[in-house]
């Protein structure tokens, strides 16, 4: 049987990179965020994933999946933060879930949202899709950019 030989070690291949990539973005986010809690059960989803910075100079957005329900998330984050020196600024509990905390003039984001998908509505499953967002605040350094744009100059549009 070399097809189904041939077809474990595909599917063997694709669980390694898998995991692979999971573990050195793990590694990375730690390093960049070293004070944040993520719950251990999270995964990073790849594509949307941004961080940018050195240092403690961090901004980026981090997306990930939690089979824990929103709620287990909230738990998770209102434990775990404040011990990380974390303060909750603000937010908001509802089906969907905004949490803002801030740590040394830097502002932390989180959303949390039931999981959504085709997948996870045949599956029945009712973990999150988590949203956290991270800015330091020499991230931005002009607050208004545009306040010196010549406005006759710019192209009419029709």
């Amino acid at each position: 049987p070399p097809p189904l030989l041939f077809s474990t070690i595909l599917f063997s291949g694709c669980a390694l990179v898998t995991d692979e990539y999971q573990a050195n973005q793990r590694k990375v986010i730690a390093y960049l965020l070293e004070d944040f809690p993520l719950p251990s059960d999270a995964e990073i989803v790849k594509a949307p994933t941004v961080l940018l910075g050195t240092g403690e100079a961090i901004s980026g957005r981090i997306i990930l999946t939690s089979g824990y329900s929103p709620a287990e998330n909230l738990i998770f984050y209102g434990n775990q933060t404040p011990s990380t020196g974390w303060i909750l600024a603000s937010s908001k509990v509802g089906e969907e879930i905004s949490l803002i905390y801030t740590k040394d003039g830097r502002y932390a984001s989180i959303y949390i949202t039931p999981k959504t998908g085709l997948g996870s509505f045949v599956s029945g499953s009712w973990g999150s899709d988590i949203i956290i967002s991270v800015v330091h605040p020499d991230a931005i350094d002009l607050q208004n950019p545009y306040e010196d744009l010549n406005y006759d100059n710019l192209p009419e549009v029709p």
